[in-house]
């Protein structure tokens, strides 16, 4: 399927119209970006490794029988998808303490939570994408309320299942965030990506960080990072 009109411009995307009103192509760029697009850089052949890596998680997570908007991957740098109506809250799920969290509360990173631990943050990089509960996501009409308990439900499904995927590849699932959406059929699933940009990832043997914190924190070489977790997936 050709892709048309350039329809959104993102940090890491760009999404382009199609013949089909109800699909939509995914072009992954090289573009690196933290801190809210402060810290920049092009990094060769980071689009290509990315969208292999995402196509792969969303054609095992459909398989699990999770909706996405998955369709298929069209080339190197494309990916086909359902159209949908995007809801403006990342779901982010941890296992380990990381990130924001550590900062927030003063817990230790790395360490383990009892249970996966599910928050809710509103996309808006003006407002440095602030953590929001439940009931601001229905004040503020992030999302309809009824999506809430499906969002949440998805996501620890999800969990579960890339826990098991990345724990055979001997790479542990930290953390990850989800975008979901409105579908053409009506139904809300996964939209966006499933990339070591949305996740952090550790190697289980010597905790090297995988993920972007490579590129945040000047960590190593990204690409030599998502090149890891991209063999670990294509294992046998």
């Amino acid at each position: 399927m050709r892709r048309l009109k350039k329809l959104y411009e993102g940090k890491a995307k760009i999404v382009y119209e199609t013949e089909d009103p109800n699909k939509v192509i995914l072009f992954f760029k090289d573009t690196a970006s933290a801190f809210d697009g402060v810290k920049r850089a092009e990094i060769k052949g980071k689009g290509e490794i990315n969208n292999t890596i995402s196509s792969i998680l969303f054609e095992i997570l459909e398989r699990k029988g999770v909706r996405t908007h998955y369709v298929e991957k069209v080339s190197e740098r494309e990916m086909l998808v359902w159209r949908a109506e995007r809801f403006p809250v990342e779901v982010v799920v941890r296992n380990l303490a990381a990130g924001s969290i550590v900062k927030r509360i003063g817990i230790e990173e790395g360490t383990e939570f009892k249970r996966p631990l599910v928050e809710f943050f509103m996309k808006n990089d003006q407002l440095h994408d602030p953590m929001v509960c439940e009931d601001h996501i229905v004040l503020l009409g992030l999302a309809p309320e009824e999506a809430i308990p499906i969002m949440k439900e998805t996501a620890l499904k999800v969990n579960e299942i890339l826990r098991d995927v990345f724990s055979k590849a001997g790479i542990k699932l930290v953390d990850f965030k989800l975008e979901f959406g409105r579908l053409p059929d009506g139904s809300v699933g996964v939209v966006d990506e499933i990339t070591p940009d949305s996740m952090r990832l550790w190697d289980e043997r010597t905790g090297e960080k995988l993920d972007k914190d490579r590129f945040r924190f000047d960590l190593g070489d990204l690409l030599e990072g998502y090149r890891k977790v991209l063999e670990g997936l294509q294992s046998p």
